[in-house]
């Protein structure tokens, strides 16, 4: 198999803002609840990774709308001066169900930021926005192994990407959560417990990896992922073959872009 056979391709996707409905919550583990939107709204959207990620948009405390964004040739522009501006965080995508237009995103709940807040305590009929995907990353599944890792904030991305992957495809996934009540219904996932002291980072840096050539793909806290990706990286892994993404930083209550810093 040769490297050019197994180049990550960018697929592009049109934007367009859509204006949803809550159609059901369910509460997956005591710290994470799976909101399903739905709508005519729904109708030709499409994505194509197990990482892709929308923009939800979400009302202002006592509104029934949420401020929803303006689309310029540059992508999002600002809104005028004195206006009310957009309220949105990133979230993956889990399920798609274009034949019923619903669409699935599981929240990690908390009481700080727009989005946990809201998913603890959504109820049918509400609405929210959403935007994007913009592109996808689409990673071909001939590599030899694979190695995935997730926090609770990627445990979606990580569920899409096992459910995604061929049959006997060689798969090392690790998934840290705070404690075992956290724990979902995955397969072939080794479960790490912080309250038990247990890392994602310590993890990774007793692994012994397979030979050939593999994909990376570890998302999380950005603070947390540093050591991990000077870790990976000085074992001589190619570099194009690694996706380390940041989807939070602690002490930072908006990263709205996955951060990968190029360290």
């Amino acid at each position: 198999m040769t490297i050019q056979a197994r180049e990550v391709e960018l697929v592009w996707h049109d934007l367009t803002p859509r204006l949803l409905e809550v159609i059901r919550v369910e509460r997956l583990t005591p710290g994470m609840a799976r909101v399903t939107l739905g709508g005519e709204e729904l109708d030709g959207f499409k994505y194509g990774a197990p990482d892709d990620h929308v923009k939800v948009f979400f009302p202002e405390a006592g509104a029934e709308l949420p401020v929803m964004p303006t689309l310029g040739e540059e992508g999002l522009e600002p809104p005028p001066p004195g206006s009310p501006l957009p309220i949105y965080r990133d979230y993956t995508i889990r399920y798609l169900r274009p034949e019923v237009r619903e669409l699935d995103i599981d929240f990690v709940l908390h009481e700080h930021g727009p989005g946990g807040s809201w998913a603890a305590t959504a109820k049918p009929g509400q609405r929210v926005g959403i935007l994007g995907p913009r592109g996808s990353n689409l990673v071909p599944y001939t590599f030899d192994w694979y190695l995935l890792g997730a926090d609770e904030t990627a445990l979606p991305a990580l569920a899409a990407w096992l459910e995604q992957l061929p049959a006997g495809a060689t798969v090392l996934a690790f998934a840290e959560v705070a404690n075992e009540q956290e724990k979902h219904a995955l397969d072939n996932v080794r479960w790490l417990y912080r309250d038990r002291g247990q890392t994602l980072g310590a993890a990774i840096e007793q692994l012994s990896l397979p030979g050939g050539d593999g994909y990376v793909w570890i998302a999380g806290e950005a603070t947390g992922l540093k050591p991990i990706r000077r870790e990976l990286r000085g074992r001589g892994l190619n570099r194009k073959w690694m996706e380390i993404d940041g989807y939070w930083k602690r002490g930072v209550e908006n990263l709205d872009h996955h951060e990968d810093d190029g360290e």
